[in-house]
């Protein structure tokens, strides 16, 4: 019984999510975020999850192709996504980098450790790993159209 233990807490630990941020700070904030198209990105509703997260906070969002996008959009998002194959596809690593006027503003890194092992979580929605990471990013606490939080 007291092995049983000890290899259920080792296995837990295999699967740990990593999440870091560096959020938007206040002196930032935009009404419309142009994500920068990156078609080597085939984690299924990736793009729609984010786009989905950033508009809940009241801030609209274009899908543009890199090297088009609009002058008037100062605010872009570059991103990468990557999933990985145990039973099904799962999404395991994404980082998300949000720009003003070409300079990196804020940064999200999202990694299940170990590709996440043997915990159960790594086949849950991308919504519901994208969601908090956006969040945290945009300095808000899932709240829509909050205004940024200044202890972050």
């Amino acid at each position: 019984m007291r092995y049983a233990a000890t290899i259920y807490v080792l296995l837990l630990s295999f699967g740990c999510t990593s999440v870091k941020v560096t959020p938007i700070s206040s002196e930032h904030s935009p009404d419309r975020i142009c994500l920068i198209n990156n078609s080597a990105v085939i984690v299924a509703g990736f793009e729609e999850a984010v786009r989905g997260r950033i508009e809940y906070h009241g801030i609209k969002t274009e899908l543009v192709e890199a090297g088009r996008v609009p002058s008037d959009c100062l605010y872009t998002m570059k991103y990468t996504a990557l999933k990985n194959w145990d039973i099904g596809l799962y999404l395991h690593h994404a980082e998300l980098y949000l720009l003003y006027d070409g300079r990196e503003i804020a940064r999200a890194v999202y990694r299940l450790r170990n590709k996440g092992g043997l915990a159960l979580n790594k086949w849950a929605s991308v919504e519901s790993k994208m969601n908090p990471v956006v969040d945290q990013l945009l300095g808000r606490m899932g709240e829509p159209n909050s205004t940024p939080n200044s202890n972050t």
